[in-house]
């Protein structure tokens, strides 16, 4: 048994350092060196990280392709009573890594799942942006073009808190770019990148000019971090109306249809969908 009368856990799922070795708790050290076996993202990755820490667990790969095939077999492994610790290449495991699949499988087989917290490039960026001090959103990697980039780009555009994302850097500045098209002039981000390493940076600015700044080129591991909206003050029904025409013409001129038109103004500018639909129609019919 752990501590009073928790059961000990079949599965612990452990963050590692986003860089910096040193980043590392003693308690994940203490479940890295006592579990049966440590499944990882990438065994190389984990090995090096392991070896620096005088760590000797067997180590075995566990990405998306493989968690689907052994999942079972890895849970009766653990009613067994062979216990497992989880990585991934850096970070907490399951914020944008694989791993979600074996952890909802370890629960419904009835098992127990502890988490061991530790460094994250999320608030690490966060932190370093200085956009933090009450809640924000995390959205993980954005998709790279379609239906849901441009919605959740304009859900960003809209939203009073800070919205933190991954990206990689060759497309960073044309999503600075997508994004102050979107934003007053003013609206600032950070762009942070190669945390906790030798040669961590954090660039803030306004994002027309931020756009530039990292379009001369970027390297390493990319964390963005998006400045709250304004609050804005309370539009007339006239703007109201003006706004979901505008936004309306934009997306029929891209060659959209009216209902997914509609749709996408709707989520944009949480409408309800029938509502910008009958007004997508009674613009366009003659």
């Amino acid at each position: 048994m752990g501590d009073g009368a928790r059961p000990l856990p079949a599965l612990s799922v452990v963050a590692t350092p986003i860089g910096n070795l040193e980043d590392i708790t003693l308690r994940a050290l203490r479940v890295l060196r006592a579990c049966d076996e440590v499944l990882a993202e990438d065994t190389r990755h984990t090995r090096a990280l392991l070896r620096a820490h005088e760590v000797s667990q067997p180590v075995t790969r566990l990405d998306d392709h493989v968690v689907r095939e052994r999942a079972a077999q890895i849970v009766e492994s653990m009613r067994q009573g062979r216990r497992y610790a989880l990585v991934s290449d850096a970070g907490t495991p399951l914020v944008s890594d694989p791993g979600a699949l074996l952890v909802r499988a370890v629960h419904e087989a009835g098992l127990t799942v502890e988490a061991v917290p530790g460094a994250s490039a999320v608030l690490v960026a966060l932190v370093l942006s200085g956009f933090g001090g009450g809640g924000f959103r995390f959205v993980g990697f954005l998709a790279r073009d379609g239906h849901d980039r441009r919605a959740a780009l304009a859900a960003m555009a809209r939203d009073p808190l800070p919205t933190v994302f991954f990206e990689s850097p060759e497309r960073t500045a044309d999503t600075l770019d997508e994004l102050a098209a979107l934003c007053p002039p003013t609206r600032r981000a950070a762009v942070t990148r190669e945390l906790t390493k030798l040669h961590e940076e954090c660039l803030r600015d306004a994002l027309p000019a931020l756009a530039a700044r990292v379009r001369e080129g970027l390297r390493g591991e990319v964390t963005v971090v998006l400045e709250g909206a304004a609050p804005e003050a309370p539009a007339s029904d006239d703007e109201a109306r003006d706004e979901v025409d505008r936004a309306l013409d934009t997306a029929l001129a891209s060659g959209m249809k009216p209902s997914d038109a509609a749709r996408e103004v709707a989520r944009a500018l949480g409408l309800k969908r029938a509502d910008v639909y009958a007004r997508c129609l009674a613009r366009t019919q003659p």
